[in-house]
């Protein structure tokens, strides 16, 4: 599915430097995307990734921020597409989300950059969220309902 590959696309240049296409299909199909560099230079292009310079004279692939809140239409789809349910306890949200979305959706609500969450941590259909607080966890759970019920 293409927002999952997606998704594990921001992970993967994020997590290393990828500095090719041919790199970045290797490590898509390692994670058991099965790829062509057609198909990661479609992805390149759909995601608008960029090319910076990093230390080593090298370059690497990085995701171009245009949206300076986080709340690009890619990680609202992604969370609309995949969301299911959330619950809290106490500063924990669980997100439940349509099964093998759990990463993407993960990875979309870390890339929204809310003050109020410390990370996620992602299953196949659920995601634990390490919320700052009890009333931080309600604030992001109204965050999630206004996205994903009718817009941002």
């Amino acid at each position: 599915m293409k927002v999952s590959r997606h998704a594990k696309i921001i992970e993967l240049i994020s997590r290393y430097d990828i500095e090719t296409q041919e790199e970045l299909a290797e490590y898509l199909n390692n994670a058991g995307f099965k790829v062509t560099q057609a198909t990661v230079s479609r992805d390149i292009r759909d995601l608008k990734l960029t090319k910076v310079s990093v230390s080593s004279g090298k370059q690497k692939y990085v995701l171009h921020r245009q949206e300076e809140d986080g709340m690009s239409e890619k990680y609202v789809r992604v969370l609309r597409d995949g969301f299911v349910s959330m619950d809290m306890a106490q500063n924990i949200l669980v997100i439940k989300t349509v099964s093998g979305m759990a990463m993407a959706v993960a990875a979309a609500v870390d890339a929204m950059k809310w003050d109020e969450v410390v990370g996620c941590i992602a299953g196949d259909d659920t995601i634990m969220c390490a919320v700052r607080t009890v009333e931080d966890t309600a604030a992001v759970m109204e965050k999630i309902r206004k996205i994903v019920s009718k817009g941002v």
